[in-house]
């Protein structure tokens, strides 16, 4: 590899990383320890490496030592795995120092891991960003031999959303009338436009969405997996979206797509919700108390962001209230995160978080009685035969009360203050 473009690149980026505007996210990276950064395309991955070289800036680190590569760049199209110790004597030229090695989006070259291992092993300070299934975290440890922490990036939470908008969440903030319009009218757009930092720069954010979605559906899954019928991918995906609420077997939706007149066996409709799930498309989250056959094969799906499953819906703002609270949970507690369906008591609860015994219901409103009685209903009975259970949240839209009932105390707490609360 010619030095002079690695040491163009590498300047360059310097230029880009002192021009970025940063916001503020809420990761914490632990000093002196190498980082995989991984999660869906556009997260925001490569901007927190931007935080990280401008922390290192302000405590005094040179720009010499800012070895930062960005494996997308067209002028890297020709870089395989032996030009990595191109890349180290170019940081040699750059500085005699210890330099800090940035390697953005580094699945894009064969082999990367093997380098990533004998730097982490050489004591060198190493970020690494990767937004496809190369750079699942389950594979992670095995492929870098526990060398590297992994860091799951998602789209910006609300708190960030609201940083990212200059809104003030503070507690004040709440009780000041223009600003809790303005934050609620924030948590509207969350829910409908979804979180991708980008997005704010846009006044179109669909078709912003819209595109970052094609490029996984077609980059990085149809393309990457050889995928010969790209026709039953999109109707599955639709078919995921139409049905966030529900429980979903891989039976039951090779069987709707094939009603639909297009081939899809079960083993290649669960290859196709692994490859969805491997771009993080989207998550699954499981029913508590199933047995673990059952528990396996009838989750529920959720889109990793609001914006991209609004791009299948039509006046379902239910479905997108109750995705938005899901990836809140799975934000905070990822694997962690189940569903509460028991036939034999008649309890159906929408998301139980055992690390910190939280029942959670969805409902657009629970003024209409029928509604009210439904939500209220699964939360008591559950008090009353699953004793874990401390905390009782119904997350409407608007409504807001505490509901006090045989004995369960009951939180009603409307979106913009639910999403914008840390502890649930």
């Amino acid at each position: 590899m010619n030095h002079l473009i690695l040491k163009t690149v590498i300047n360059d980026m310097h230029e880009v990383i002192k021009e970025a505007d940063i916001v503020d996210r809420e990761y914490v990276f632990e000093k002196n320890v190498n980082y995989v950064l991984i999660g869906i395309r556009r997260a925001g991955k490569s901007t927190l490496l931007y935080k990280i070289v401008r922390d290192l800036i302000a405590e005094g680190v040179d720009w010499s030592r800012i070895i930062y590569v960005n494996f997308e760049d067209e002028r890297l199209t020709e870089f395989s795995l032996e030009d990595f110790n191109d890349l180290v004597a170019t940081a040699g030229e750059l500085t005699s120092e210890k330099p800090y090695f940035f390697l953005d989006e580094v699945q894009n070259i064969p082999g990367w891991e093997r380098f990533a291992r004998r730097m982490a092993d050489a004591r060198e300070h190493v970020y690494i960003t990767g937004s496809n299934a190369e750079m699942l975290s389950h594979e992670m440890e095995s492929r870098l031999g526990g060398r590297y922490m992994t860091m799951h990036v998602y789209p910006y939470n609300f708190r960030e959303y609201l940083t990212a908008s200059k809104l003030d969440y503070s507690e004040s903030a709440f009780l000041t009338t223009k600003l809790n319009g303005r934050i609620r009218s924030a948590a509207q757009s969350y829910l409908t436009d979804g979180g991708f930092p980008e997005s704010l720069m846009f006044v179109n954010r669909r078709s912003y969405v819209e595109n970052i979605y094609q490029k996984i559906l077609y980059g990085d899954i149809l393309a990457r997996n050889a995928i010969r019928n790209p026709e039953s991918l999109r109707l599955m995906m639709k078919k995921i979206a139409e049905t966030v609420t529900s429980e979903l077997s891989i039976s039951k939706l090779s069987g709707t797509i094939q009603a639909a007149g297009v081939k899809l066996s079960k083993d290649t409709a669960a290859e196709y919700v692994n490859y969805a799930e491997n771009a993080y498309l989207i998550f699954r989250i499981t029913n508590f108390v199933a047995k673990f056959a059952e528990r396996e094969s009838v989750p529920k799906y959720y889109f990793s962001d609001n914006g991209l499953l609004n791009l299948f819906l039509i006046n379902k703002n239910s479905y997108l209230l109750e995705n938005i609270v899901g990836i809140k949970l799975h934000q905070q507690f990822s694997d962690r995160l189940f569903y509460f369906k028991s036939p034999k008591t008649g309890i159906d609860i929408d998301f139980y978080t055992p690390d910190n015994h939280t029942a959670i219901q969805v409902a657009w409103s629970i003024e209409e009685e029928t509604a009210r009685k439904r939500e209220v209903d699964n939360l008591v009975k559950l008090s009353r035969s699953f004793e874990d259970v401390k905390r009782f949240i119904i997350v409407t839209l608007e409504e807001e009360e505490t509901i006090e009932i045989a004995q369960t105390t009951i939180e009603v707490i409307p979106l913009y203050k639910y999403l914008a609360m840390r502890d649930c």
